[in-house]
């Protein structure tokens, strides 16, 4: 009797695949079919040297897109950044029958890895993993793109599909102003419903999770001033406390007061002395001082992270405050460099998620919960996240990215390609 209602109860616990189309099968079976062709791609793009300022590598890569892309009937456009120091985005349009929703897919060229990284070439580690620089973040994400685009266009799913494909070139690196290099996106949002984010899939617990929202990335700099002397006099009423002291209680309080849900900040770097100075890039610093000499500078320099607007704005005014309460002989001011915006999470990400989680139960795949915004950095989706609703997270899994090792979990790009191609199918279906 065990050995009969076992299979039963198994039978009942997992979801089939009975409620895919035909041309939904069709896709599944697709990107199985095209595994091999997938990863060949994904070595390609890696092994071309894409860092943010590399902006020959980043424009053959949006070549090698522009390959995968115009076959499939997208309308390609190259729109130059040189005026922002950064070599471009590619735009893709393809043209369906305007009345489904309207989808705009997020990627990025660039990778964190500029040329003279020692950390250069795809490397397969097994059947089911390689390593290389942005094999996951985001060349991963681009062929998963490129796998669910080619599925559907075999399944007859994508010919009355509206969809503007934005791939970035500089989101590692973002160049300056922000209304100027994103601008093109924000357009692409305005013209948009939904926008689905190609960039890594989160897992916890071997459980692949859905991202609703992501966190803004901002930079503060501190200046603090004081008076100079001989260290005998400090704390005195000539003398005051010096620059350090009073830059040492601004970041002091920051720790003690700041902190609530979905906030941080972190100090990334610090000078002060008789002089102290950051570079024109403001990612090094010089100082010097003695031990007997009251220090009349010091600088310091961090990132704060918020989920949403009315945050940001009440933490800066916090922020603000503190750097007023100056101790004695002292003074110090405060600057916000400008931030990639957060994306909040919404009733309408968690339509789309919920949408997702649909197509999960139909391919027999567990159901993806809600990550939680403090485990994902910030990106591009969020320049559109006021506009439309959003998912982010349809790229591959990995471990180890930004840093020398990354490595993608190849199992997970045909996955998430048939889940983004049977959700952009069934997106295609609804009227707008």
């Amino acid at each position: 009797m065990r050995a009969l209602i076992l299979p039963l109860l198994l039978l009942a616990a997992t979801p089939a695949a009975a409620q895919l189309t035909p041309a939904e099968r069709r896709i599944a079976a697709t990107v199985d079919a095209g595994r091999a062709r997938d990863e060949a791609l994904l070595e390609k793009l890696v092994n071309q040297n894409s860092g943010s300022r590399n902006l020959a590598g980043v424009e053959a890569v949006g070549r090698m897109m522009r390959a995968e892309l115009e076959p499939l009937g997208f309308e390609i456009r190259w729109i130059p950044m040189i005026e922002v120091g950064r070599a471009g985005h590619l735009v893709a349009t393809h043209k369906g029958n305007g009345r489904g929703k309207r989808m705009l897919l997020i990627g990025h060229l660039d990778t964190v890895f500029e040329p003279d990284s020692p950390f250069q070439r795809f490397v397969r580690k097994d059947a089911a993993h390689a390593e290389g620089p942005g094999a996951s973040d985001d060349k991963g994400g681009l062929v998963v793109m490129v796998a669910a685009l080619r599925a559907m266009q075999a399944a007859g799913t994508l010919k009355n599909a509206d969809i503007v494909v934005v791939l970035t070139g500089d989101e590692e690196e973002a160049g300056r102003p922000l209304a100027i290099s994103r601008r093109d996106l924000v357009a692409a949002g305005k013209a948009t419903d939904v926008a689905l984010d190609f960039e890594g899939l989160a897992q916890e617990n071997g459980r692949d999770m859905g991202s609703t929202a992501r966190r803004s990335a901002g930079g503060w700099e501190v200046h603090a001033t004081g008076a100079t002397g001989h260290s005998s006099g400090i704390f005195g009423g000539n003398a005051g406390y010096g620059a350090i002291y009073e830059l040492v209680r601004i970041l002091d309080d920051f720790r003690r007061e700041l902190p609530e849900p979905n906030l941080t900040f972190n100090v990334g770097l610090v000078v002060g002395g008789t002089t102290a100075q950051l570079d024109a890039a403001h990612i090094r610093g010089e100082a010097t001082g003695k031990t007997n000499i009251i220090p009349p500078l010091a600088i310091a320099r961090g990132d704060i992270r918020t989920l949403s607007r009315e945050q940001e704005e009440r933490v800066r005014a916090k922020m603000r405050d503190i750097v007023a309460r100056h101790l004695p002989r002292t003074g110090a001011e405060i600057s916000f460099d400008e931030p990639y915006p957060p994306m909040a999470p919404t009733a309408g990400n968690k339509a789309l998620l919920d949408r997702l989680n649909l197509v999960n139960r139909d391919l027999g795949l567990g159901e993806m919960g809600v990550l939680d915004p403090l485990k994902r950095g910030a990106g591009d989706i969020s320049f559109v996240a006021e506009l439309e609703p959003g998912l982010v997270g349809l790229g591959t899994a990995s471990r180890g990215d930004h840093a020398p090792g990354e490595t993608v979990d190849l199992s997970t790009i045909p996955r998430q390609a048939k889940r983004a191609a049977i959700l952009m199918s069934r997106l295609a279906r609804e009227k707008r």
